[in-house]
């Protein structure tokens, strides 16, 4: 506790501050603009995934809540300024999530978010993987690009049906990876199978975007209903959402963004049915948020990429304490 130096060596420290340059040049190129949003905000993530931070203001509040919640991402405020109308924007800045430190995790990191009016997931895609081979041109790599669905690639790799195996194939999948199954979900045990039998063999030198996820892991993206096939077979409903890997680390999620506040109050209504049957906090739904969606939110796509993780790639380490000035043990 008394070891005063950085995690993170200079010269790791200068690559940010290229990358930094790099990502803005990138978007004034494009004429998406910098802003900046609230950090502490009335209402948290609901995501029962995803916890946050809270604190107690001492001065004066004029009624309003003295809970603050840290963000975990600034996606709410920016879908508000995009309803006002700000049009393509993004926002680079810190966000804290509770619970989440070890080799991969710090509570506070830094995340890149842009959005895009009148865009869908898949034409973001294309710019988000612009961007990541930007980055590595920084430390003279490139890679290839891969782009699969969801089902594929569980189909290719796994030799099972992500939408249609019942959950004890899931698990069994897992081969020898133990988990304790009480309180798992079938999304659960598809998330463990991402991470433990899939990332880890995704190739070091290529980009994988995976794209059109089970409508059940839709977080805040659109639902496209599923279409008959060409044997007449009805394809599942899925979220039209998108991950990004760099080798084994996942580096962004973005989505076609879902704009019906109705359901978006029912999606943050669900997670909070389910944090109370896990015994969870349940922070504040966002009412800004949902009022600025029955305004009107413009059609548009979104994405979320964490600049520790793209800087660790681009160091080639697996820990993101190298990426950082001082990580959480000797904040």
């Amino acid at each position: 506790m008394t070891d005063w130096r950085p995690t993170a060596n200079l010269d790791a420290l200068r690559l940010r501050a290229r990358l930094y340059a790099t990502i803005r040049a990138f978007f004034a190129e494009r004429d998406v603009l910098e802003v900046e949003t609230p950090v502490l905000s009335v209402a948290g993530n609901t995501d029962a995934n995803i916890e946050s931070f809270s604190l107690e203001f001492s001065g004066r509040t004029d009624g309003a809540p003295r809970a603050r919640w840290l963000r975990t991402s600034p996606e709410f405020p920016l879908k508000r300024l995009l309803a006002a109308g700000v049009g393509d924007c993004y926002e680079l800045g810190r966000v804290f999530r509770n619970g989440e430190a070890g080799r991969r995790h710090n509570p506070e990191f830094t995340m890149l978010e842009w959005y895009r009016v009148g865009w869908d997931h898949l034409r973001l895609i294309d710019e988000t993987v612009a961007l990541v081979h930007a980055a590595l041109a920084l430390v003279g790599r490139d890679a290839t690009v891969e782009t699969c669905t969801f089902r594929d690639l569980y189909r290719n790799r796994l030799g099972l049906d992500p939408f249609t195996v019942d959950d004890a194939t899931l698990q069994a999948a897992l081969g020898d990876v133990r988990i304790d199954p009480d309180g798992l979900t079938r999304d659960d045990w598809l998330d463990l199978l991402m991470t433990h039998r899939l990332q880890p063999m995704f190739d070091r030198d290529s980009i994988l975007v995976v794209h059109d996820w089970p409508a059940s892991q839709c977080a805040l993206a659109r639902i496209r209903a599923g279409q008959g096939g060409v044997s007449g077979v009805v394809e599942p409903d899925v979220a039209e959402r998108f991950e990004l890997y760099l080798g084994p680390l996942e580096l962004a999620n973005g989505y076609h963004e879902l704009t019906d506040a109705h359901e978006q109050r029912a999606r943050f209504e669900r997670d909070h049915v389910l944090r109370t049957a896990r015994g969870s906090v349940r922070p504040p739904i966002d009412e800004h948020l949902l009022s600025a969606m029955v305004s009107g939110l413009p059609a548009c796509a979104g994405v979320a990429l964490g600049i520790e993780r793209l800087l660790m790639a681009l160091l080639g380490t697996d820990r993101i304490a190298d990426a950082l000035a001082f990580d959480f043990a000797r904040a």
